[in-house]
């Protein structure tokens, strides 16, 4: 017997429905990623709830954003959300690119920014296109600079929910950017 081949994703918009799932992969993606930054009393408990409620609120009213799912046959295998033209100078903010974490390094994390990429370009007014990744996050940083990706300028990662007791210290957030968002269009 030999191993089948994975299915491809496929790729569709978020509905209300699916933000059950989102919120799960994003806050497995966190407790993997963001240990450190965030506090684990936050990453070990409350992240999921909090989650819940942030995707249910933004798939509810999908205005003004993109927000693109990759199934398998296993499921979400990630998903990526851009709100349009979020900022006047920099342009689209790609607020959330998660990929599972059994479906990493295949490709699935370029074809999702691919997705975003056209969004952008199809829907929003500035051509730009750019994201904050934990200083921390050198693997990530890597990923967004071979997607052509260029680091602008750090800051202070506000916390979640503006909750203050959700970080761990006092981290910083790098600034990844694409001026011209038909570079993320032509990934993969």
């Amino acid at each position: 017997m030999t191993a089948r081949e994975p299915v491809a994703p496929r790729f569709r918009p978020a509905r209300l429905d699916d933000a059950e799932p989102v919120a799960a992969l994003h806050a497995d993606s966190w407790r993997r990623h963001y240990r450190g930054a965030y506090a684990d009393s936050y990453l070990d408990s409350d992240v999921q709830s909090d989650r819940r409620a942030i995707w249910s609120s933004r798939l509810a009213a999908p205005t003004d954003s993109v927000t693109v799912l990759a199934e398998d046959e296993r499921g979400l295998a990630g998903f990526v959300h851009v709100m349009l033209d979020e900022d006047a100078e920099w342009g689209s903010l790609v607020d959330n690119l998660h990929v599972a974490h059994d479906r990493r390094r295949t490709g699935l994390g370029a074809t999702l920014l691919a997705h975003a990429g056209r969004g952008v370009l199809e829907r929003a007014a500035h051509p730009g296109a750019y994201l904050w990744v934990l200083e921390q996050n050198a693997a990530a940083q890597q990923f967004y600079r071979a997607c052509g990706g260029v680091r602008r300028d750090k800051a202070a990662v506000p916390p979640p929910g503006g909750v203050a007791s959700r970080l761990n210290g006092s981290p910083f957030g790098l600034r990844i950017a694409w001026p011209d968002v038909s570079v993320l269009a032509r990934l993969r």
